[in-house]
Order: structure tokens, then C-alpha cells, then sequence
């Protein structure tokens, strides 16, 4: 395996994880980051003390103090020079994204053109961070609201997409206002390094204070000292619904805000005015994509009776012909899973739906060979199953896809969709404009995000990206999720020479 990238990235068999600014903190505790690609040690990452921690903290509030006196434009400016190393870097992040997480090597650089569109999206962002003008109903009064940052967020980052989620939520912050501590997945940490390492070399061409952005390592002890911590006033935490869960209660608990991204559970309803080759496309990604490790893969695929022989034949097909090996060959279409315990969920999963007495319609199981030993690669497999059965229910990381036959309506297909606890992104593949307008409407799909003639997977970064129900509510990335990163303050002004009271109360001063 040529890993030339980490050189370029400045990535070495040791590195001191726990960065304030352009210094970084050493450790005698290390945690190793293993490649399901190969199952090579990649490297080795200190792992941040609780010393160490108190320290980030208080050098990112000292940094807070300046930073959000800088004007947003020139905040701007740093984030429009951070797009430009990224894009000087792409191709060895992408690689780096690959190898260590383990997607295909276009999904790896698609990821980090993500974040230079984020940042592209937050220099715009920085001069139109607007707020509203009201009329007063007192005479000489001027109403107004305005935006002010709200001081140091907490980023909780997952696996899957080890650089992108975190740039959604930094790249924002940072335009706002915000400085960002960023507790990375212990299971992809070489990937956050690589970023702070690029992002410190443009702070400290431009001298921007230490401690604008940090990151810590560790397991999930590391991120529950964020998580308590009121120095801390947002938390955005992106994962399963089990981890947002505790990380929702905490922050709550010291009435602190959250932001989650968790769970989905994400279905593609097909009709029986679809055209299937859109289908064929729209649910063979969304499925197989990552090896399936998307928060909005395709778990579950909903076939009008009228096509579903048809769609189900086409589609084994298609299974037979994927190629899967290692993520870096641009001739393979599925990599590995992360890491050993998401085989073990997979093969769980697959015995469970066979004890529900499932169908298994492509068979799945664990790939042997020399090109194998890592021990993480698995068959993509499909299921034809019932949309109530406890194993459909749940959202297994895994290239799993469930088939599921309707009948009647897209009355029938959308109650099936919207029964499961998760409320991520859906998709319907249909050509009848009333069945696609349903779809949408307010007693259409209840997921955050909902598609007509596309995939559930992927996101472009202009829309506010998340999902309802057990998915945790939180928006990131575009439209007007800057918010999130922010305060409001409503302003009230008097320019009159008297001073009117409320309900006419009046003081004989």
C-alpha cells in the first residue's frame, strides 16, 4: 500500500492529538488508528488528559474574546484561504479519508470537496448574517434584532464521515463568531489531525489567536467532559440515536443547547409509475455507498406490488455485479465496514432477520482472501421483509437492504415509510406529479429531508441538512442554520425626550 499522502498531510507514526493553536500537548497514552483496508497501524495519537482538556478550554475562551470582535467578513477570509489549502490537499485528505475510514476513494475526495463548498458557502455567509428590523408601537421607538456568537461549541464527529461533518459545523461557527473544540471519532482521528494541521497553517500565516480551533482524542470519556462542561454553550454531536440520547440529556441538564444529527432509518418508496432505471441507480448507491455506513444509506426500499418482481429481479442482478475490495481502486464499488464490532453487528443483524423469518434474497456474509485480511469486508445483501418487523425497525451500519411490497396508494407506501422511530431522508421514484406532490406535503414523509426521482443518500451543503423523530431534530449546513451557532438579541431604541411606559403606568417624579 503507497500511504505517500500521510507525508504529504504531515501525518507520522506518532502524533500529539490534542492541539490549542500551533501548539500540541504530548501524551504517555496513545490511541491507534488501524486501517480496515488492510489492517495496517496507520498511526498513533495522544490521548487528551483531563489537564490537558482544562487547558484547551481556557486558551478557546481567552481566543473567543478576540475573535468575536473580528469583523465576520475577515472571519470570512480565513475560512476562504482554509477552502484554498484544502483544495491544494485534496487529493492526499481524500486518500487519507479512504484509507483510515475506509470508503471508496471518490467518496473520500467528494468529501473534502464538501468541505472546501462549505467553506465557499460560509465566506457568503459572512456578510449576510441578518437580522430584522420592527416597527415599535411607542412613537420614536425603533425595534431591531441582531446575531451575536454564542462562545465556544463542542463538535462530536462520527466515522463515516470523519472531515465533512466536522467542516459543516466549524466552517459556520467559526463565520459566526465562534470559536470550535472539536472532539473527533476515536475511530478516525488521523483525518482530524490531518485538517488542524492545514487549517493552523493558515492561522498562522494570518497570526489568529490560539485556541480558535481545537481538537481532542479519546474515547467517548473525552467527549462527556464537553458534554457536562457549561464553559461549553452548544454541543452538536453527530451519531446514533443511543449516544444522542445521553448527550441530549446531559446538555439539558445544565440547560445548555444541543444540536444532533443521529439515526435514519431511510427508505425509497417505489411506485408503480417509476422509472426503474432511476430506481436501479437511486437504491443500488444509496445502499452499497460507504458499505452502507451513511446516515442516510437506503435501508429499506418500498415496491408497489404492480413493479416489485420487476424491481427485484433487476436489482439482484445488479448485486451480483458489484466489485468489492479496496476503497482505493477506482475499479472497486464497496469497501470494508469500519472496524470488527460493525462486522459482528452486521452478521447480528443478518441472524436476526433470519430468525423473523425473513427472506434472504442476496446472500450476505464475511469475504475471505489475502485481499480480505483486515477482516472487515462483508457481501452487500438484500432482505425481502416486513416493514414491521423488529430487525427493519432498527438501523444496522451495515450494506443491508430491505425489500418491502405495497399495495394500493401512496397513502399505503407513505404509512410504511413514516413507521419507524428514525425520520431522516426519504425518497419517492415516481413520474405522477400528484403522488410526487403527497410526497411533500405536510401529510407526506415526516423526515427531515425528502426527495422526488433521487436517492435518500447524500446532501448537497446549500439545503439545512437533518432529521426528525428519533434522529434528534438538528439542522447543519445551509439555508439558515447559522442560526444554531448563535444568540439573538432584540434591540429597542429611544430617541424620543420622554419615556413611555407600559399598560399607561405613570410616576409623578
Amino acid at each position: 500500500m503507497n500511504t505517500s499522502f500521510l507525508k504529504k498531510l504531515d501525518l507520522h507514526k506518532k502524533n500529539e492529538g490534542t492541539w490549542t493553536g500551533q501548539k500540541s500537548m504530548k501524551s504517555d497514552t496513545y490511541l491507534d488508528s488501524y486501517s480496515p483496508v488492510d489492517g495496517e497501524l496507520i498511526g498513533s495519537v495522544s490521548i487528551t488528559s483531563k489537564k490537558d482538556y482544562e487547558k484547551v478550554i481556557k486558551t478557546a475562551q481567552k481566543a473567543f474574546l478576540i475573535w468575536r470582535e473580528t469583523p465576520a467578513p475577515a472571519r470570512g477570509e480565513i475560512v476562504r484561504q482554509y477552502g484554498n489549502e484544502l483544495r491544494k490537499h485534496k487529493e492526499a485528505l481524500g486518500q487519507l479519508v479512504s484509507y483510515e475510514m475506509g470508503k471508496s476513494l471518490q467518496e473520500g475526495l467528494g468529501e473534502v470537496q464538501e468541505m472546501i463548498d462549505i467553506c465557499d458557502f460560509a465566506v457568503g455567509l459572512s456578510r449576510q448574517l441578518y437580522g430584522l428590523t420592527m416597527h415599535s408601537e411607542r412613537p420614536y421607538h425603533r425595534m431591531y434584532e441582531q446575531w451575536h456568537p454564542l462562545g465556544v461549541i463542542g463538535i462530536i464527529s462520527a466515522f463515516n464521515f470523519p472531515v465533512a461533518v466536522w467542516s459543516w459545523n466549524a466552517m459556520i461557527a467559526m463565520v459566526c463568531g465562534d470559536v470550535c473544540l472539536w472532539k473527533a471519532s476515536e475511530k478516525t482521528p488521523l483525518c482530524a489531525i490531518a485538517c488542524q494541521n492545514i487549517l493552523q497553517k493558515v492561522f498562522k500565516e494570518n497570526k489568529i489567536p490560539e485556541g480558535v480551533s481545537s481538537i481532542i482524542t479519546g474515547d467517548y470519556t473525552v467527549g462527556e467532559w464537553m458534554t457536562h462542561d457549561a464553559r461549553v454553550p452548544l454541543i452538536s454531536a453527530t451519531g446514533s440515536t443511543r449516544m444522542g440520547k445521553i448527550v441530549g440529556v446531559a446538555v439539558a441538564q445544565r440547560l445548555g443547547r444541543s444540536l444532533l444529527e443521529l439515526g435514519g432509518n431511510n427508505a425509497i418508496i417505489v411506485s408503480d409509475s417509476a422509472d426503474l432505471d432511476l430506481v436501479l441507480t437511486g437504491a443500488l448507491f444509496g445502499a452499497v455507498g460507504t458499505c452502507g455506513q451513511r446516515c442516510t444509506s437506503t435501508r429499506r426500499l418500498i415496491v408497489h406490488e404492480h413493479v416489485y418482481e420487476e424491481v427485484k429481479s433487476k436489482l439482484i442482478k445488479a448485486y451480483k455485479q458489484l466489485r468489492i475490495g479496496n476503497p482505493l481502486d477506482g475499479k472497486n464499488h464497496v469497501g470494508p465496514l469500519i472496524d470488527m464490532l460493525a462486522v459482528e453487528n452486521y452478521l447480528q443483524a443478518l441472524m436476526s432477520a433470519e430468525e423473523q423469518r425473513a427472506t434472504i434474497l442476496v446472500k450476505g456474509g464475511i469475504l475471505k482472501g489475502k485481499e480480505y485480511e483486515s477482516g472487515c469486508y462483508v457481501k452487500p445483501c438484500i432482505i425481502e421483509a416486513e416493514n414491521s418487523m423488529p430487525i427493519v425497525q432498527h438501523e444496522t451500519f451495515a450494506p443491508i437492504l430491505y425489500i418491502v411490497k405495497y399495495k394500493g396508494g401512496v397513502e399505503n407506501a407513505l404509512s410504511l415509510q413514516n413507521g419507524v422511530p428514525q425520520g431522516l431522508s426519504s425518497a419517492i421514484m415516481t413520474t405522477n406529479l400528484r403522488e410526487a406532490e403527497r410526497f411533500l406535503s405536510a401529510a407526506g414523509s415526516d423526515c427531515g429531508i425528502a426527495n422526488v426521482n433521487i436517492g435518500t443518500s447524500g446532501a448537497e451543503i446549500g439545503g439545512a441538512f437533518g432529521g426528525e423523530k428519533e434522529t434528534g431534530g438538528g439542522r447543519e449546513s445551509g439555508s439558515d442554520s447559522w442560526k444554531a451557532y448563535m444568540r439573538r438579541q432584540t434591540n429597542t431604541i429611544n430617541y424620543s425626550t420622554s419615556l413611555p411606559l407600559a399598560q399607561g403606568i405613570k410616576f409623578d417624579l
